[in-house]
């Protein structure tokens, strides 16, 4: 456990299933208060945090985030300021998927920039870029804080259908290490987290998850599919004083799946 980090707060975004529900629970069995986002499932968000609250003792409240409005990130984190009296670190990781990735996910020659392509670019990198000043403006103000972003190894490796995606989470990884550079000042360390494929329902949703979860279990140097706790531990460690030497650093767990 990091004593360290009991009574921050974490402010994480997609948070009611799969990598960000173990991230923000990982946290909060750390001490950590969490201020989580959701997308349209109010019932299940508020719930999950309540979960947090009475398993942890401590504070968590739930917010709606639509990510592919950046306009949002203001008003979300001055409703933050309203309950948490400070932020501490910043974990964006809500994506999408579905409908708005139409046109982003698929063939290279079938892709579309102003539909689907242009989509998947604001929810990762807009919303990384929107969340992570609005964080740093409050990390300043207790002497600094973490901020980490999800990414993915399609960006080192082809895989099927994921050249949107893939292409902008390489994106979203050059704009950590230019964040980490001008927000180390204040004290702020930022870094990525790449996961290889993990079982979530974004996943799930790919036209070939099957053959994709074959493939990595193929690939893996431990045989086996990643899980969303396999992330959380990383993005918990990134962000405790463990790592207070490692910034603008992109960090692979992905099972071995990219040197086989």
């Amino acid at each position: 456990m990091y004593e360290t980090m009991k009574g921050k707060t974490l402010v994480i975004t997609g948070a009611t299933k799969g990598i960000g529900k173990a991230t923000a629970e990982k946290f909060a069995q750390n001490g950590v208060n969490v201020a989580l986002t959701y997308n349209s499932n109010k019932e299940a968000a508020e719930n999950f945090a309540k979960e947090l609250e009475e398993t942890y003792g401590i504070k968590a409240r739930a917010y709606a985030l639509d990510i592919l409005d950046t306009d949002q990130f203001k008003p979300l984190f001055e409703a933050i300021d309203e309950d948490f009296d400070r932020v501490d670190f910043f974990v964006s990781n809500a994506m999408i998927y579905g409908r708005p990735v139409v046109g982003g996910y698929g063939k290279f020659m079938k892709l579309r920039p102003k539909k689907g392509l242009a989509n998947i670019y604001m929810a990762t990198v807009g919303a990384f870029v929107a969340g992570s000043q609005e964080a740093a403006k409050r990390m300043q103000k207790v002497g600094g804080g973490a901020i980490v972003t999800l990414s993915s190894t399609g960006n080192r490796i082809y895989i099927e259908n994921y050249a949107g995606h893939g292409t902008n989470k390489a994106a979203v990884e050059a704009m950590a290490r230019y964040a980490a550079v001008e927000l180390g000042e204040w004290n702020i360390r930022v870094n990525a987290v790449s996961g290889g494929p993990i079982e979530t329902d974004a996943l799930r949703a790919f036209t070939n998850y099957e053959e994709v979860k074959a493939e990595t279990i193929k690939r893996s140097a431990l045989n086996r599919m990643g899980t969303p706790e396999d992330l959380a531990g990383a993005i918990l460690f990134l962000c405790s004083d463990d790592a207070s030497w490692i910034t603008g650093h992109t960090l692979v767990v992905d099972g071995g799946t990219t040197f086989r």
